[in-house]
């Protein structure tokens, strides 16, 4: 009998692409379009250059994005999503959906009266 690897469905691979606080943000500003790095440090106001710079390699080392340098004076970097990555967007906008959908649910049982059981838990 062969045994599976604890991540043989692949959720794990997934959860490690997008893991870091700052990466499904990320991938969200890139989807709309490509962005600078000065762009992205303004639109996420918080993350620090090198957690931003260590996200962004990354995320290009996962195949996530891809960074474009034009040779022009002064230099421009900028960073576009892959056909991968708005893949892992529509997942991740899936996975959006259920969390809003779970946290409608926690606030009408928080405000449900009590019945001494949770149908939930069946």
């Amino acid at each position: 009998m062969r045994h599976k690897e604890p991540d043989s469905c692949g959720f794990g691979a997934a959860l490690l692409a997008i893991g870091g606080k700052w990466k499904v943000s990320l991938l969200w500003e890139l989807h709309l379009r490509p962005h600078r790095f000065a762009e992205l440090r303004r639109l996420l106001p918080g993350i620090s250059e090198k957690v931003l710079t260590q996200q962004l390699r990354q995320m290009e080392a996962d195949g996530l994005i891809a960074r474009h340098a034009y040779d022009e004076v002064p230099p421009r970097v900028e960073y576009s999503i892959t056909p991968l990555g708005l893949s892992l967007n529509d997942a991740v906008t899936a996975m959006a959906d259920w969390g809003q959908q779970h946290e409608a649910w926690k606030a009408r049982r928080k405000t449900a009266p009590a019945h001494g059981h949770d149908v939930a838990a069946r």
